[in-house]
């Protein structure tokens, strides 16, 4: 069953059980979703003003719940090539033959399950954004889910930039390891600007 159709209940027993999957990828994946989902909720309740800012605002929304949707492919799409993954680390290797091609079926496994997680970090970045816009547009009583949708998102980066560092060390592909690096590169600024919107919150309540 796809992690988007679960009881949130029975994916929490899941990432608790003793199987390999889902694991650490794809809870980054449901965090940038439930990221999204809070920033839906916010804006969807700023409403009012002129039908351009109307017309905007429902763009936003479309955009968050298509954000939304992708987290949680990517969240089944981690589950998926970890399996895999675990699955080549399995193959015979008792010749040389039999070495090399575990060699390789590992070394694209490996490639295959850290693209979501490269992925799951270019998502935080454009949920991040729309935080910033609707932290500029939206009321005071919407701040805490803006705050919320922020740190989730930066906790997912997190998450998944430890992930591709971790899968790199079994990368042999020079040109993907040097993709996957350069997503890594993006990783911290990214989570720089979720600590930023979450600070600038936590002042807008103050004030």
């Amino acid at each position: 069953m796809p992690i988007g159709e679960e009881k949130i209940g029975d994916f929490l027993d899941r990432l608790a059980g003793r199987m390999p999957a889902p694991g650490g990828g794809a809870a980054a994946a449901v965090q940038v979703a439930m990221a999204a989902a809070l920033l839906g909720m916010a804006a969807r309740y700023t409403t009012g003003g002129d039908a351009g800012n109307e017309a905007a605002i429902g763009g936003i929304v479309t955009k968050l719940d298509e954000l939304r949707a992708i987290a949680l492919r990517l969240a089944d799409a981690d589950t998926e090539a970890f399996a895999a993954a675990a699955s080549a680390y399995r193959l015979p290797d008792s010749t040389a033959q039999d070495q090399a091609a575990r060699a390789a079926a590992v070394t694209g496994a490996l490639i295959n399950l850290t693209w979501p997680s490269a992925k799951v970090i270019s998502l935080a970045a454009m949920v991040v954004d729309i935080g910033g816009t609707l932290a500029a547009a939206s009321g005071r009583n919407l701040m805490a889910e803006i705050a919320a949708a922020a740190e989730a998102a930066r906790a997912a980066v997190a998450i998944a930039r430890m992930n591709i560092e971790i899968n790199l060390a079994g990368i042999t592909d020079e040109r993907a390891s040097l993709e996957m690096i350069a997503e890594t590169g993006n990783a911290g600024h990214i989570i720089d600007r979720a600590g930023q919107l979450s600070d600038a919150v936590r002042e807008q309540i103050r004030a």
